[in-house]
């Protein structure tokens, strides 16, 4: 049996401080969508044996695969890794401490070569032999930044690493364990982030859109608690008129382009969250669009003083002369009297309501 192989080991670096600082339901949505990110970015055949809460444990039995294929590997899953991040950091609502700061976890690789078996628990295959524990032990280190990618002797066997670009530098460096010196290479792999393109939001809205109501109301409240509030999905049948509940239809944490399916007394709509801008010092902005892109609904909410606040409901229809005739005529009237019934609930509502500390 083939007893030598790829150990491959993928970690997200300020995971610890990330999680011990942080809202913890929201972190670990994060977390799990980056490990997620990680495992769809395999390209080269490797097994999982285990996620390890920050790590991803890749293996592969056979010979060791050639440094430019590795490379190629590594700038994929780091490159996947920092466009999720970006992305998000794009997209998101939510303002806990989660949220804002996933931005700043970042990506280290370690790669080796060695022997190590495997034996089956169940459905699970796991894996065992001294180099699994030599590689684990190189994740600590005393590398300053968290960047890089390190490769031990044992995988380079005698190859020089370099070639892959022109901005790569490598440095030699050594682990001492309790039973030898495992001598090791490795490059800063920040860089990467250079060759990542620019953030294209979605769109999310109509191209052309003409307002057709306006419904406001001020709230004795701090612009938080209502952007908390009415932006809550799991609150909105508690105030929002003919709502009978809001179901998330994807796994990811609510943010721009995330989908929920709006069950109401006269039927039901899938919605996109289409826009949002944020200022907690004057003035916050969230909007709803339907699927197929021909209505939608802004939250405006603005800062009269530390607490009291405006917030505006908005309708938009998609720019059709027939369509806005026909709101006028016999939609309008009865939007507005159940928006302003709605503004009431909330007002109702909001004292049952407490904002998470680190929101």
């Amino acid at each position: 049996m083939e007893n030598k192989g790829l150990i491959f080991i993928p970690d997200i670096s300020g995971f610890t401080r990330f999680m011990h600082e942080t809202e913890i339901e929201h972190g670990r949505q994060i977390i799990q969508e980056l490990l997620e990110t990680l495992v769809n970015a395999n390209q080269i055949g490797l097994e999982i044996s285990e996620i390890e809460g920050d790590a991803i444990l890749f293996f592969k039995f056979g010979q060791a695969p050639q440094l430019e294929v590795l490379y190629r590997q590594v700038e994929k899953m780091f490159c996947d890794f920092h466009k999720y991040l970006i992305a998000y950091d794009n997209r998101r609502f939510c303002q806990c401490k989660a949220c804002i700061s996933a931005v700043n976890l970042t990506l280290k690789v370690v790669a080796h070569y060695g022997e190590f078996t495997t034996y089956q628990v169940k459905n699970f295959k796991k894996l065992i032999g001294k180099d699994i524990i030599v590689a684990h032990q190189l994740l600590k280190n005393d590398i300053d930044q968290h960047e890089y990618w390190l490769v031990t002797q044992n995988l380079l066997n005698g190859q020089k690493p370099n070639g892959f670009t022109e901005w790569m530098t490598w440095y030699p460096g050594s682990k001492t364990t309790e039973n030898e010196q495992i001598p090791f290479e490795y490059t800063q792999i920040g860089a990467l982030k250079d060759s990542i393109p620019p953030y294209e939001a979605p769109v999310l809205e109509p191209t052309s859109k003409v307002k057709m109501l306006t419904v406001s109301k001020d709230f004795e409240a701090d612009i938080k608690k209502i952007f908390f509030t009415a932006g809550h999905l799991d609150l909105r049948h508690r105030w929002q008129e003919g709502v009978k509940y809001i179901e998330e239809l994807d796994h990811f944490l609510p943010s721009l382009g995330s989908r929920h399916r709006c069950v109401r007394e006269d039927g039901e709509a899938i919605l996109y969250a289409s826009g949002f801008t944020y200022d907690p010092d004057s003035r916050v902005v969230f909007s709803e669009t339907d699927e197929k892109l021909t209505g939608s609904l802004y939250f405006v909410l603005e800062k009269l003083s530390d607490t009291r606040t405006r917030l505006s409901l908005e309708y938009y229809l998609k720019k059709n002369a027939w369509k806005q005739l026909i709101f006028r005529l016999l939609e309008k009237e009865k939007m507005e009297a159940n928006i302003r019934k709605s503004l009431n609930n909330l007002e109702r509502l909001l004292p049952e309501i407490t904002v998470p500390v680190d929101f």
